[in-house]
């Protein structure tokens, strides 16, 4: 079993950065797809991004031009770097590796 423990978050100004991170408890060869998700108060969880192992990225529409993620495949890990952050970015956001699960969640709080 692989699990994923997220770091980072807290809460910051409109318009200010924040960098989360994601560790996979172990190397598996099957780890392809990481993303990040978030999900907000009321709200259904929605993509913010995710990566392959070759490096393809693809980002949810409400986060591009501002998010970038990342990895580092000898250190399986995930980060997700935050800019421009806006109060509706306000979200708790989740580490996934497909076909594996979920982190617990880090919450993020964007104040206006």
């Amino acid at each position: 079993q692989v699990r994923m423990v997220e770091s980072g978050g807290g809460l910051v100004q409109a318009g200010g950065s924040l960098r989360l991170s994601c560790a996979a408890s172990r190397s598996d060869f099957r780890l392809n797809v990481l993303g990040w998700y978030r999900q907000a108060p009321g709200k259904q969880r929605e993509l913010v991004a995710t990566i392959t192992r070759g490096g393809a990225t693809n980002y949810g529409d409400s986060v591009k031009g501002r998010f970038t993620i990342s990895r580092d495949n000898g250190k399986n890990t995930v980060d997700l770097q935050m800019n421009s952050l806006k109060p509706e970015d306000t979200a708790v956001y989740y580490c996934n590796a497909e076909g594996f699960g979920w982190g617990q969640g880090t919450q993020v709080t964007v104040s206006s």
